[in-house]
C-alpha cells in the first residue's frame, strides 16, 4: 500500500533545516488561509504556497499527490452530496430527480480544492521532520499548558508515535489483505454489508497486529528506562535562526494578502 501520510522524507533543504516549532507554526497559519481562501485568488495564492513548499523541500511531487490517497473517500462523498443535492442557483442538467445547478458546481469544487491543498500542503509537515524533532517541538509549543499539570511531553509523544505508525499499519493492512486474498476472500462483490462483513478478516488480524506492537514498544520504552518527561533533558536544543524568520514573514504575507484581497 503506497501510502505517504506520517513517512518522513530524508533530504536537506530549506525546509529541512528549519525549526519544528516552526514548521508547526506555518502549517497552522497555511491551514488558516486555506479556510478563509475564497475565490480565485485566494486559492491561487494557497497553491503558490504549496509550490513553493514542494520547491524548497525537495519533496518528490509523486511523493506528494500520493498523500491525497487518504482522502478520496472524502472527496468521493463530498462531490455526491453537493454536487447532487444542492438545487440554488441556475439548473445545468437533469435527469429524473438529478439535477446539477450553478451553486452546486461552484460549492462542489471549492471544497474538492480546499480538501487537496489541505492534505497536500499541511502533508510537507511530516515529510520534513522527524518523530523526534515533531514531539520535541509540540512539547515546546504546549509547554504553557504545564501550568495546569497538563502531560504535555506524554500528549507530543502519542502525537508522534500516532503519526509514525500511520504508514507501519497499512503496511500491515496490505499484507494481510493479499494473504486473505491468496485463501480465496472476496472483498469486492456484493453489496455495503456484505462488503462491510468481509472486512472483519482484515480488522481482527490488524488490531491483534496493532496491540502486538503496542505491547513490544511499551516493553521496549521501560527497558530504557523510561519515566515520563518529567526530568528529561534533550540532547539538540531547539534554536529558531533567521530562516525560521523567513519562514514566517512568507507564511504571513500568503495570509495577509489573502485576508486583504477579499475584504
Amino acid at each position: 500500500m503506497n501510502l505517504t501520510l506520517g513517512q518522513y522524507y530524508r533530504a536537506n533543504s530549506f525546509i529541512h533545516s528549519l525549526d519544528p516549532r516552526t514548521k508547526i507554526a506555518v502549517t497552522a497559519i497555511y491551514i488558516l488561509a486555506v479556510f478563509l481562501a475564497k475565490g480565485v485568488w485566494g486559492y491561487s495564492l494557497c497553491f503558490l504556497f504549496t509550490i513553493t513548499e514542494l520547491i524548497f523541500s525537495k519533496v518528490p511531487l509523486t511523493m506528494a499527490v500520493r498523500a491525497l490517497k487518504t482522502v478520496i473517500a472524502i472527496i468521493f462523498f463530498t462531490v455526491i452530496f453537493n454536487l447532487f443535492f444542492i438545487n440554488t442557483g441556475t439548473e445545468l442538467f437533469r435527469w429524473h430527480f438529478i439535477s446539477i445547478t450553478t451553486d452546486g458546481l461552484s460549492l462542489t469544487l471549492k471544497l474538492c480544492v480546499r480538501l487537496m491543498l489541505l492534505v497536500v500542503g499541511s502533508g510537507f509537515l511530516t515529510f520534513t521532520t522527524t518523530p523526534i524533532a515533531l514531539t520535541d517541538g509540540l512539547e515546546s509549543i504546549l509547554s504553557p499548558l504545564r501550568v495546569i499539570k497538563f502531560p504535555v511531553h506524554e500528549t507530543a509523544l502519542m502525537m508522534s508515535i500516532a503519526l509514525r505508525f500511520i504508514p507501519t499499519l497499512a503496511q500491515e493492512l496490505d499484507k494481510i489483505k493479499k494473504a486473505q486474498l491468496s485463501r480465496g476472500a472476496d472483498f469486492e462483490s456484493g453489496g455495503i454489508i456484505k462488503r462491510a462483513k468481509g472486512m472483519l478478516p482484515l480488522l481482527v488480524p490488524l488490531f491483534v497486529s496493532s496491540f502486538r506492537r503496542a505491547d513490544e514498544l511499551a516493553q521496549a520504552m521501560e527497558a530504557r528506562c523510561y519515566r515520563g518527561g518529567k526530568g528529561r533533558t534533550k540532547l539538540n536544543v531547539l534554536k529558531a535562526g533567521k530562516r525560521d524568520a523567513i519562514a514566517y514573514i512568507f507564511a504571513f504575507a500568503v495570509l495577509l494578502t489573502i485576508v486583504v484581497g477579499q475584504i
